[in-house]
């Protein structure tokens, strides 16, 4: 039975014990984080404290293996963090982005403010701690990273390497913490957030109507659709037309509408008035109990090279006598302008002839199975550049580090990939897949490597000071700005979950606050704050070793 302690057993670096334990960890740690406590569970959060159970009885990795699959894990989650919030990200810039990156400050100053008064109050411990213990309290390991390379010394290092330790865990849970509290203080439901949340993407995309129309004046009784278009400014499709005889036509911009027409339109909910004013009164009809040979359909793009291509350059009315009614991208419905840009996974909502709707099908693809297949070249493609973006000295040393880098370059290539022929679509599926075992490898990593020593480190005077610094340093700010950003500038909750998030740049209250809400808003707003707090995370850290080491 040796084989099998070895295989088991701690203190074993062996590529197979390595794969037990890490299997064990993460498997472990998701189950417990299932279980909820006082109607809380922590997710996949609860990996982190059975690695740190585990390596606090003696279980190792290899450290270079170690350093491998934290940074890779890491990588992993952001990215697929960053292309899944990209698209959305230069709108929620545009609509609030400044004012969340402007309370992100906020909370970097007041944890600097808390290091320094602690620094000054206390008199007896060293910066390097309080440094080290900053970037455990805020989980941001790049801060600790360039705080050691500045100082220098071993024994700095050393210090600063504990306090990150010491104060990891409990940063963890005060992050999570906050956001409990924020929502007890203002009695905030979940469900009400996210049904606001979802209310406001509606409204912002401008979800069209679907309508139709009597055509009753008679001052545009022989004018054409095109002739329509000049006279509302405004963008709609007539999917199809009845004339006086009864039969239903595809109409295109040469067709002539007349007296006693009944038309099938999609427009925006902001032009629905104006096209009554001037074609008639709505009415009530059903074209699909209607007897004609038009026929609807939706058609899936699953082919690359129509990633970007403006829905215009399809000329369906030229070449296959069809009209496009609407655009469904991500469950959202918008409306089928010439300009709109397909992307990967858009469902086509087009009607006319059955045999030239399968013409246009071949042409799209529409096949699922393609579909479903990963687009490995984009995400690798991106992860190279990424970390190449992350290397790059932006000064004074700064760096975004490998998970900056990442993060940066997902968001523009998700927004901006067609434009190099880049296919971005991941089936939600393989995103979350990707993501998650991003984060457990990750949080398998910090703690497997923070047990050793853990116990001595915090179970004594100086530790439990260091750790409740830790938890002061985490807790106060991100109450303070909680309750600032939900009472002053009523900012939705997930925002506010995803600010704190980004504003400590840590994954795993990203993770919870996902899968707790199931909502994408926490990571868009983790997203648009955390490149500028990654970097003020680093150049603060380095500037209180500079200035009072």
């Amino acid at each position: 039975m040796e084989w099998l302690f070895d295989l088991i057993g701690p203190g074993h670096t062996e590529l197979a014990s390595t794969l037990v334990l890490y299997s064990f960890v993460i498997a472990a740690g998701i189950f417990l984080g299932k279980l909820k406590i006082g109607g809380i569970s922590l997710g996949v959060t609860f990996v982190l404290f059975v690695g740190i159970i585990m390596g606090h009885f003696g279980y190792i990795v290899n450290p270079e293996v170690l350093k491998f699959v934290r940074e890779f894990g890491l990588i992993l989650f952001i990215f697929a963090i960053g292309i899944q919030v990209g698209p959305g990200f230069f709108s929620s810039f545009k609509k609030g982005g400044v004012l969340l990156n402007g309370l992100a400050v906020l909370i970097i100053v007041l944890n600097v403010s808390i290091v320094l008064a602690i620094f000054y109050i206390d008199g007896n411990t060293e910066i390097s701690a309080l440094v080290g213990v900053m970037s455990g309290a805020v989980t941001n390991t790049p801060g600790l990273a360039a705080a050691q390379q500045t100082a220098g010394t071993t024994e700095a290092i050393n210090i600063m390497a504990m306090g990150y330790a010491a104060a990891y865990p409990l940063g963890v849970i005060g992050i999570i913490l906050s956001m409990l509290i924020v929502k007890a203080v203002f009695k905030i439901r979940t469900e009400d957030e996210i049904r606001a949340i979802e209310d406001e993407i509606e409204s912002s995309q401008q979800k069209p109507l679907i309508v139709s129309f009597e055509v009753t004046n008679k001052l545009i009784d022989g004018k054409t659709l095109y002739d329509l278009h000049q006279i509302l400014h405004c963008d709609f499709v007539v999917s199809r037309l009845m004339g006086a005889d009864g039969k239903v036509i595809i109409p295109t911009s040469k067709t002539e509408l007349h007296v006693g027409d009944k038309i099938f339109v999609v427009l925006g909910p902001n032009d629905e008035m104006k096209f009554k004013g001037v074609i008639g009164h709505e009415i009530e009809m059903d074209w699909e109990e209607v007897q004609s040979q038009v026929y609807s359909r939706r058609i899936v793009v699953t082919q690359s090279k129509y990633n970007g291509v403006p829905l215009g350059d399809l000329r369906l009315h030229t070449a296959y006598s069809l009209n496009c009614t609407r655009v469904n991208r991500a469950g959202v419905d918008l409306l089928a302008s010439p300009g709109l840009r397909l992307q990967m996974g858009d469902r086509l909502v087009v009607v006319g002839d059955l045999n030239d709707i399968e013409r246009l099908s071949v042409r799209l693809g529409n096949s699922m199975k393609r579909l479903n297949q990963p687009n490995l070249i984009t995400i690798f493609v991106g992860i190279l550049f990424g970390i190449i973006v992350g290397s790059i000295n932006v000064g004074f040393g700064m760096k975004l580090g490998l998970a900056g880098g990442p993060l940066v370059v997902a968001i523009l290539l998700s927004r901006f990939g067609y434009k190099f022929k880049l296919v971005t679509y991941t089936s939600s599926s393989a995103s979350l897949l990707m993501r998650e075992l991003g984060i457990c490898l990750f949080l398998a990593s910090v703690g497997i490597s923070s047990g050793r020593g853990f116990a001595d480190t915090v179970f004594n005077t100086t530790g439990m000071w260091w750790v409740i610094w830790g938890f002061i340093i985490t807790f106060v700010p991100l109450l303070v700005v909680g309750c600032i950003a939900r009472g002053v500038y009523k900012i939705n909750f997930l925002t506010i979950m995803g600010l704190v998030s980004g504003g400590c740049t840590d994954p795993p209250a990203l993770a919870y606050a996902n899968n707790s809400t199931g909502s994408d808003a926490p990571a868009v707003a983790y997203s648009t704050v955390y490149p500028l707090t990654m970097f003020l995370r680093v150049v603060a850290a380095q500037a209180l070793i500079l200035c009072f080491f």
